[in-house]
Order: structure tokens, then sequence, then C-alpha cells
């Protein structure tokens, strides 16, 4: 990130939006529906370190309904409507989810307290930037929650969040490319439509953060923020005590997704039993160990050892299963159980037709039970 001095010694907004580095970068053409594959979201915004990007103009798009003030449309046609529109269909395709965005709006730093915030911003990472000699670490991040949540986060701040407890003390956000994580936090209204934050983020140096380590701080003066995952992330934490300095909202996107995602659909009811043959939680724990670290396996076998001795009721176990694993293994997982149901079906079928029912019927069953036991 530059030198910010000249801009916080003049914090003036401009007459109009200024398009910011992470989209100046990219290839897009508004008549193709995805990106180009060099036009990689996450690489955008490890350039987009600059807080003279322009957050803080205006425009004369018409003012958003669904939420308070404080928020301009980002109209059809405009290239950093695509690009974030596009990138953000893409990366949940790639996780079954098929998606509809029905509007993207940006938050408009122009009030006197906005620009105050956004002055607090850019100085907390100039600051970082000396510290560390050079990068800030400045992401783009995903941040998903009720709509009455995002409201108070736009007018206020972030303050007591649902999207916490799980890693510490922390807010969870998920990297830019990576949207996912935050669609779970996320609420749909009765009509459907959900939304998310998309964040910049000063990241510093990181650490990892195990699940339920209750950490509520850096481990010491040497990190500044946390993830799940060094070389990988799919989670940023960014500790309470900085999450109004550490994180500035730039833009919600608000959407749909489609009625027909049968197999998501049966992650995010939790409280739904299933009506067919289900994989039972020991033999869950047993394939996600080959995917997740120990560290996390134990945690999740802890809680279902909580909800056996009824500490935690199964909506709680799932919830938190889900915030460990992440859904996409868990779909991933289930597939491939359902898969092999099928498949153990069909052989059910041909076994009754050359045998008899009964005798198919006991050997399916017998087959069935060594298999997911």
């Amino acid at each position: 990130m530059g030198s910010i001095d000249g801009y916080t010694m003049g914090l003036a907004p401009s007459s109009q939006i200024k398009t910011l580095k992470l989209f100046d970068d990219c290839t897009y053409n508004s008549s193709t529906e995805n990106p180009a594959p060099e036009a990689n979201l996450e690489d955008q915004c490890e350039q987009a370190s600059d807080c003279e990007s322009g957050v803080s103009g205006t425009d004369n798009g018409q003012e958003v309904h669904v939420f308070k003030n404080g928020l301009t449309r980002v109209h059809e046609g405009d290239k950093m409507r695509g690009i974030i529109r596009n990138k953000f269909l893409s990366s949940l395709s790639t996780c079954g989810l098929h998606t509809e965005v029905e509007a993207i709006h940006k938050k408009v730093y122009s009030g006197v307290m906005c620009q105050a915030k956004y002055q607090s911003f850019c100085v907390y990472a100039r600051a970082m930037e000396q510290n560390f000699g050079g990068s800030a670490n400045v992401k783009y991040a995903w941040y998903g929650a009720s709509k009455n949540e995002l409201n108070d986060i736009l007018s206020h701040g972030f303050g007591h969040s649902t999207n916490t407890g799980v890693y510490g003390g922390g807010i969870c956000l998920s990297p830019a490319d990576h949207p996912i994580g935050s669609f779970q936090s996320s609420v749909a209204e009765e009509d459907g439509l959900r939304h998310l934050l998309l964040c910049r983020v000063l990241l510093g140096r990181t650490e990892i953060v195990r699940p339920d380590s209750g950490q509520s701080n850096p481990s010491s003066e040497e990190f500044d923020s946390g993830v799940d995952n060094l070389a990988s992330p799919r989670k940023y934490i960014v500790w309470s005590t900085r999450m109004n300095t550490h994180i500035l909202p730039e833009y919600v996107v608000s959407f749909r997704t489609s009625t027909g995602l049968e197999g998501y659909q049966r992650i995010s009811r939790p409280l739904r039993r299933p009506s067919s043959a289900f994989i039972p939680f020991s033999a869950l724990i047993t394939v996600l160990s080959k995917s997740l670290p120990p560290d996390a396996i134990k945690v999740i076998a802890k809680h279902y050892g909580d909800h056996k001795a009824k500490k935690i009721t199964r909506h709680e176990l799932i919830q938190r299963l889900r915030n460990i694993a992440g859904d996409k293994l868990l779909l991933v997982v289930i597939k491939s159980h359902m898969d092999k149901m099928k498949a153990l079906q069909t052989s059910f079928l041909r076994n009754c037709n050359n045998r008899g029912g009964n005798s198919g019927l006991q050997e399916w069953i017998t087959s069935l039970r060594l298999g997911i036991t």
C-alpha cells in the first residue's frame, strides 16, 4: 500500500466513484458470463492495497430500499458490478450452487463520521506497513449474516455477531474467491433474498487459529489476525478488538439461490431429518478424518460426545460440524455416500429378482451395515 499522507490530509469525497485497483487489472468483457480465467480475484485483492481507491465517492445511483441510508446502487453495465457479479457466481457454481444476483450496492463514505472511519482504516493500514516494512496484507473478504445484522454493521459498525464462537473471539470472513463459507452464515428472508458484505480487510501477519481454541487475541505481538490454513485459507479471523478498524465494508451483494439445490438444502436445513438412508455420525467422522487435520477431528468428536450426553442439541452439533468441515467437503461426502446407497440398492433389486425378495433383502441389509458402520 502506498503512502496515504496526501489522502488523509484531505478526505473530501469525489464527484464520482473511482475505479478500485482490484477491478482495473481484471480482464472483463460485459458480453461474457464469466471473467477471463487469469482474472483471479484473490490475486487482484492483494494488489488492492492503496487507500486512495476512492471508496469515499458518490454517484447518482438510486438509494437502496433493502438497507438503510449510506449505500448507492451499482448499476447494470458498470464494470465493477460485472466483475463482482461474475466472480461471485463463478465461485459459488464450483460448489454446486446456482445463484442469481438481484442487486449490488456500494457503501458511500461521504459524511463526517464515515470519513473518520475510512481515515482510521487508512491510518491503521499505514501503521501496519511501517511495522512490517512493506505490506499490510490487505485482502478482500466476504461476511454473511442476516439483513438486520448487516444493517447494524453498515450503520454503526461491527458489534455482537452471530458469526463468532467456533474460532474464539473473532469475526470470521471468507476469502474473496471462496464466498461459500460466508454463504452458510447468511440468512434468507421470507422471499429467499440473501445478502453478503464484500469488505476490505487488514490481515497483517497471520497465524493459524484452531477451531474452539477460545483465543480472543493474537497469541503474540508478532501476529495481527488468524486463518484456518496458512497455505490455502478458507477463513480469515479478525479479533473483536480490531473488527471496526481492520474491516472496511465496501459492497453489499443481494442474491437468491435456486430452489433446485437438493444436495445443498439437505445441509442448510439441519432440523429436517433425512427420509432416506443416512450416514451414521461415527462413519462421517471416519471419512472426514481423511481430509481434515487431527485437531479438527478431535473437536468434531468432542461435539458428538456432547450431543450424545445431551449437552448440545442436534442443531448445534450440525452447525458446529459445518463451521469446522465446511459445506463443500460435507457435500462431497454426502454425495459419495448417496452414490454408494444407489449402487447397493441396485444390487439389492438385482438379488431380489434372482433369489427372491426375503433372501435378497437380508443380503442387502448385511452389506449396507458392513459398508457404513
